[in-house]
């Protein structure tokens, strides 16, 4: 299994929204390295779900449900989607701070290369934020 971390505005698509659905198609990724880890996506794994913009922190965690497939809302371009489902909200939001103030998330895409949208994250700092948020998965 992996481990992913995807980014949205909570004033666009918040984990809220993806609760009331139950299920979404993860489209609109228009940056060639979000769409090869969309691509390496695989069904059954666990994506943490950060607000962007407003409120910087990780809320949730989601399952891989359907593994990529072209992305419908393109108008031209090679673009991908995968489906998810919500699994679980954190007890406690991690912020983004909290992450960057971590000496063991230093190593994370969010820290590091912070404006992609959708990122890998190692099992180790998947395990660390669910214990920040007080969550048991």
């Amino acid at each position: 299994m992996n481990y992913w971390l995807v980014k949205s505005e909570p004033f666009e698509y918040s984990y809220d929204d993806l609760i009331k659905e139950k299920k979404t198609m993860w489209d609109g990724i228009r940056n060639y390295a979000a769409r090869k880890h969309l691509r390496g996506m695989k069904k059954g794994d666990l994506v943490l779900f950060y607000h962007s913009r407003k409120g910087l922190e990780v809320v949730g965690i989601c399952q891989v449900v359907k593994e990529f497939y072209p992305d419908p809302t393109a108008e031209k371009g090679d673009w991908s989607v995968v489906d998810v489902k919500p699994v679980k909200r954190l007890k406690k939001p991690v912020t983004l701070q909290e992450i960057k103030a971590t000496k063991q998330l230093q190593e994370m895409y969010l820290v590091k290369i912070s404006r992609l949208s959708v990122m890998p994250v190692e099992k180790k700092h998947f395990d660390l934020i669910l214990k920040m948020g007080e969550t048991v998965y």
